[in-house]
């Protein structure tokens, strides 16, 4: 069985890091014997009227994607269409948005740092009117703030008291953001673990040593790392909650060091962790498209 799929990416993100991505999974596509072409999603503009749905592109359209970017609208438009799209529309609008997938997993009882999701507030305002004791007695110093949509440790800010939060939050208030319980004893290391499908297929400790961010973009440092059991099981488990078919699931060190689930990211880079343990994330992504895709088109026959 031969497949035809497009592998895709933001244009207009900067940097070489989203290329190098959709470059991997050609390359893993290619050993594989599937025919892709690399696709920018500003490419595949959706186009909507009352009797059509459907791209502005007339190309021919491919038997998967694999959606390397968080263009929602894009994703729901291809499934609208009928073809597969990895990871889906439903795992895009969980996992870009952090204080949607921080509600759905305490819905699921995952262990998760101690969380409180800030309020909707249109436009800048110099008059903020928020609870900020009520969040400092909850939390307390050192807390973290996180702007709901944000990657590679960015809009992510550690304050040590009310005049650093709300310097933050003076500068973040007008997009969705949320106050999180700060983990010390997890301060400048973390896990990532990539799983894909039932499998947590590689692992790596990072670890920084000037950053409570262990980032890999943001100067710190990593090595190959053998998952607990207890941290595979909550790595998968995860990454079902949130409907994904591979993710990079970061996990914090709790005081006893038991794991705590920090976020999971539905399309997690690949470059570093294939050159910290030598295992190539994209070929495990591949084969399991392929295998989902012959049990479609078996459940078809």
């Amino acid at each position: 069985m031969t497949y035809y799929g497009w592998i895709l990416y933001n244009g207009h993100l900067s940097g070489d890091k989203f290329k190098d991505y959709a470059d991997l999974l050609q390359k893993a596509a290619s050993e594989a014997g599937v025919r892709t072409d690399i696709k920018q999603n500003n490419e595949l503009l959706p186009l909507l009227t009352t009797n059509e749905n459907r791209l502005l592109s007339n190309e021919t359209l491919p038997d998967f994607v694999l959606f390397g970017d968080k263009d929602l609208y894009l994703a729901r438009q291809l499934e609208q269409l009928g073809i597969p799209v990895y990871n889906s529309s439903r795992s895009i609008e969980l996992c870009d948005d952090k204080s949607f997938m921080y509600q759905k997993l305490a819905k699921e009882n995952f262990p998760i740092p101690k969380t409180i999701l800030g309020p909707k507030i249109y436009r800048p305002s110099q008059d903020l009117s928020l609870p900020m004791e009520a969040v400092e007695k909850e939390l307390l110093y050192p807390m973290v703030i996180k702007e709901a949509f944000g990657s590679f440790g960015e809009q992510v800010y550690l304050v040590h008291n009310r005049n650093e939060m709300m310097e933050v939050v003076q500068e973040i208030h007008h997009r969705p953001f949320l106050f999180q319980q700060f983990v010390s004893t997890s301060y400048g290391r973390d896990l990532r673990l990539n799983v894909v499908g039932d499998r947590v297929v590689a692992a790596m400790k990072r670890y920084s040593t000037d950053d409570f961010r262990a980032n890999i973009t943001r100067g710190g440092s990593m090595e190959p790392y053998d998952p607990t059991e207890e941290e595979v099981d909550l790595a998968i488990r995860a990454t079902k909650a949130v409907e994904a078919d591979f993710a990079g699931v970061d996990l914090l060190f709790g005081e006893s060091g038991e794991p705590i689930l920090c976020e999971i990211n539905g399309n997690a880079q690949i470059r570093n962790i294939y050159e910290c343990t030598g295992i190539n994330v994209s070929d495990k992504m591949v084969d399991y498209v392929v295998q989902d895709l012959n049990t479609k088109r078996g459940n078809q026959q």
